[in-house]
């Protein structure tokens, strides 16, 4: 896949952002990111979409700043010398694939029926815009659309909500989705950065669904251990499971037959997409410890630590 659709598919999500003053594009952009979301969609359903990138990609190159409801290839080439990344459109118009494909620039057309995906995979497209998501049927109908089309994938958008972003997400052939909740017109219209920052984390937050899948205990050796594991026992009325290193009650609670990592043990967070949480919590300052890197089948990232300590615990996360 190409680059720039690789960066997408980390972040997950994709602001759509309608600005009628480009003066608070950059404003709007650094609100963005620091809420974990370096991607925005700017359309030129405004008049000041072409100002706005331009401003957004001087400024902030870090920034996946994309054009969006891009329906003529004038507005494409207006797009592309403003110095957008990408170029999203509401539906399949040829000549702007063309136009992007011959300057080598990543297109994310619109298509709703297997016609316009066909044409879609028949001029090379990696990624496509399933629009308007909800109206057509939502995920059910996108699945049934997915299905003969082996290697494209999706960017839905249209009806997507923090309520069934994880839903949508869930989808394999799914690798962002779109929308405008995260930058609502009120809050851009009265500067409201501080806003548009809690909603992009609420946001990411409802993408990785961060849950406590175990708590880790250590022991000193192997009978304090069953010990601990005694009373766990008692206490959920369960027969323990062994391992090679330890031992589980229930899935919540691991007792380990020695000092484990930490100085009091282990907490293993559940995410929906680990690498997705990887640069979702290096954005925010935390580092890993990519020595303790697991993956999947498929080579993506399924289990790693975090760096340091959270009050004598050690952090993991793992893929649910």
């Amino acid at each position: 896949m190409n680059k720039i659709l690789e960066d997408v598919r980390a972040v997950g999500l994709m602001p759509v952002i309608k600005l009628t003053d480009p003066g608070k594009a950059v404003d709007l952009s650094r609100a963005l990111i620091a809420g974990g979301i370096p991607v925005a969609e700017v359309t030129f359903r405004a008049a000041g979409a072409e100002k706005a990138i331009r401003a957004i990609a001087d400024a902030l190159p870090e920034m996946l700043v994309g054009a969006g409801t891009v329906i003529n290839v004038e507005q494409a080439k207006l797009a592309l010398d403003a110095g957008a990344k990408y170029i999203v459109s509401p539906g399949f118009v040829p000549e702007v694939v063309q136009f992007c494909i011959d300057h080598d620039l990543p297109v994310i057309p619109g298509c709703a029926n297997a016609s316009e995906v066909s044409v879609a995979c028949n001029m090379g497209l990696e990624v496509v815009k399933f629009f308007p998501a909800e109206a057509m049927g939502g995920l059910k109908v996108l699945k049934a659309l997915a299905g003969p089309f082996g290697n494209m994938k999706f960017i839905p958008t249209g009806g997507i909500n923090p309520n069934n972003l994880k839903e949508y997400l869930a989808f394999n052939k799914i690798i962002a989705c779109g929308g405008s909740w995260m930058v609502p017109a009120n809050l851009v219209d009265n500067c409201d950065w501080g806003g548009i920052t809690a909603l992009a984390r609420e946001a990411v937050t409802a993408m990785l669904d961060v849950t406590v899948q175990h708590i880790g205990i250590n022991s000193k050796n192997i009978e304090e251990a069953k010990t601990t594991a005694k009373l766990f026992e008692a206490l959920f009325g369960l027969k323990r499971r062994e391992c090679s290193a330890s031992c589980f009650v229930s899935d919540q609670v691991e007792i380990m037959n020695g000092q484990g990592r930490g100085e009091n043990g282990h907490i293993a967070l559940g995410v929906t997409d680990v690498e997705r949480a990887m640069r979702y919590y290096g954005s925010q300052g935390m580092e890993f410890d990519l020595d303790t890197v697991k993956k999947n089948d498929q080579g993506r990232v399924k289990f790693v630590y975090f760096k340091g300590s959270f009050g004598g615990f050690h952090v993991h996360l793992v893929e649910k």
